[in-house]
Formats: structure tokens, C-alpha cells, sequence
């Protein structure tokens, strides 16, 4: 992998790590278009590192008083009603499901999962779901000619159960395509959450996650054609266009609907299967030497 690659996907993963259209599948889909390799998977965790680190300085202080009270709860009874707390033990409760299944299922995820006829189809059918949801988010929130406005779930009414749906929704993002913010958040609104709730403990959720999964996968960087330079320096690229996408995302969600994320994904979707079905594009483009 040359430099210039690396700051491409670098770029890449940090503009599409927190929207709801897939950064691993915009990574493979970089590196086809353009005749690259593909980066593989150990190259797409490590520089989800990069997100993750902005994620950390973005929510410091909801993450410090979480982890604080978490801790507290541990020897306290009395903090273990905290909400705090609490959100401490949802977190990993929702992290739950992605470490069993991408343990799992590790093998699929380097492999058949990253074919391109998989992406165009998570790409779509997770389109339609994210916008379903919105609709119903919509609805809720602005009432109608036979409707009164409902009043739809912040965190304070996250419970183990929904803390565990959150978790598969996440685990389902394993599959190039799905979107990892776009299924948790999908997921949250079909269960009643805001917009701005259902994002904010998608981001939260994603932190065990994505970390763990980048320190896995540390083994296997600066094998094959990606050399440990590059991945770190895209890292880097990562963490700083991440930090800037979130800041723009979490004020986005307040006003506006996610239907031009919904549009782009189909749209993208039937475009790759188009390619592939008239040959101009392999659904295997740059595995083989990669």
C-alpha cells in the first residue's frame, strides 16, 4: 500500500465511520474502483482506532462520568441506581453479541462477507430499513391530521433488553454494508428512541467494540501489502475527519431526516449491482492479491 492510498482510506473511513452508509463497505468499494487491493479487514479495525479515539474526545466528559460511576457501583450499592452506572453496565451488555459473533464468525468476515454482490445488498436492504425507521421517528415527532405527537425514549428508559437489542443490531455491522451506526441507530428508532439518544449510545456503544476488535487485529497489520507506515498514518487521517464528521453529525440529527443517507445507499447499491452484472466490475476486485 503506498501513502497516497493510505490517505485516501484513511480519508474514508473518517468521513463514513459515524454516517449511516458503511465505512468498511466504502473502504472495499474505494479499493475496487480504483484498482487497489483490498485493505482487508485488520486494515479497516485498526484504523476504526483512529474514529474511536475521536468518539472519546468528543463524549469525555458523558464517557468520564460513566466509567466514574461504574466503578463506584462496584464497591457502592447505593450508586447501582445511579443512571450512570447503569449505562456503564449497558455498554457492555450491548458489547456482548459483536465480541461473540465476530469471534465467530472471523473466518466469513475476511472472506466471503467482503464480496461486492453481499455490500449491494446490505447496502440496500439496510437502506430501506434505516429509512422505515425514519419515517416512523418522524411521525412520531411531528403528529398528523389523525394523530397527536408521541413522545419517543431517551436513555434514561434504556433497560438490559433493549440495551441487548442495541448489541445485535451493532453485531450485524460485521457484514460489510450494514453500517454500524446505521443499524444500532436503526434499531433504536424502530424501539422508540430520539434521533439524538439512539446515536449518542450507537457512538458509546461502538467504543469496547471497535477498540477491541483494532488490538486484535494488531497481529496481523503490516502483513501481506500493508505495511504498518501507511495503516498508521490512515489512522491518524482517520481520527481527524472523523472528529469533524461527528461534531457535524450529532447537530444534523436534531433537524434533519436521514433519507439522503437512505437515497445514497440504494442508489449505491443497485449502481454495484449493475457493474457486476455487466462485468465491468468483479465482485472479488482486489482480493486476489491481497
Amino acid at each position: 500500500m503506498s501513502w497516497f492510498e493510505s490517505f485516501v482510506l484513511g480519508l474514508v473511513q473518517g468521513l463514513t465511520e459515524f454516517l449511516p452508509i458503511s465505512s468498511s463497505a466504502h473502504l472495499r468499494l474505494t479499493a475496487a474502483f480504483a484498482g487497489w487491493h483490498d485493505p482487508g479487514a485488520a486494515f479497516t479495525a485498526i484504523t476504526q482506532i483512529g474514529t474511536e479515539a475521536a468518539v472519546l474526545i468528543y463524549f469525555r466528559k458523558d464517557i468520564v462520568r460513566i466509567v466514574g460511576a461504574w466503578f463506584k457501583s462496584l464497591t457502592d450499592r447505593a450508586m447501582r441506581s445511579d443512571h450512570d452506572a447503569q449505562m456503564g453496565w449497558l455498554v457492555i451488555v450491548g458489547s456482548i453479541p459483536i465480541g461473540v459473533l465476530g469471534v465467530t464468525f472471523k473466518d466469513q468476515i475476511e472472506g466471503p462477507f467482503r464480496d461486492l454482490r453481499l455490500i449491494a445488498t446490505t447496502l440496500i436492504v439496510m437502506g430501506i430499513v434505516l429509512g422505515v425507521a425514519d419515517r416512523l421517528a418522524a411521525r412520531d415527532e411531528t403528529g398528523g391530521k389523525h394523530r397527536a405527537i408521541r413522545e419517543r425514549k431517551s436513555l434514561k428508559d434504556l433497560g438490559v433488553k433493549d440495551g441487548l437489542i442495541f448489541g445485535f443490531c451493532q453485531a450485524m455491522a460485521l457484514v460489510p454494508g450494514v453500517s454500524r451506526s446505521g443499524a444500532t441507530i436503526s434499531g433504536g428508532l424502530l424501539m422508540g428512541y430520539t434521533r439524538e439518544s439512539a446515536a449518542r449510545y450507537s457512538f458509546l456503544l461502538a467504543v469496547p467494540a471497535v477498540l477491541a476488535s483494532g488490538v486484535f487485529e494488531l497481529k496481523d497489520a503490516g502483513e501481506g501489502h500493508v505495511a504498518w507506515g501507511p495503516t498508521i498514518f490512515a489512522t491518524f487521517i482517520a481520527f481527524g475527519v472523523g472528529y469533524a464528521v461527528i461534531a457535524w453529525f450529532m447537530k444534523f440529527i436534531t433537524t434533519k431526516s436521514f433519507m439522503p443517507f437512505v437515497i445514497y445507499r440504494v442508489l449505491l447499491g443497485i449502481a454495484l449491482f449493475i457493474l457486476v452484472g455487466a462485468g465491468s466490475l468483479s465482485p472479488h476486485a482486489g482480493e486476489s492479491a491481497g
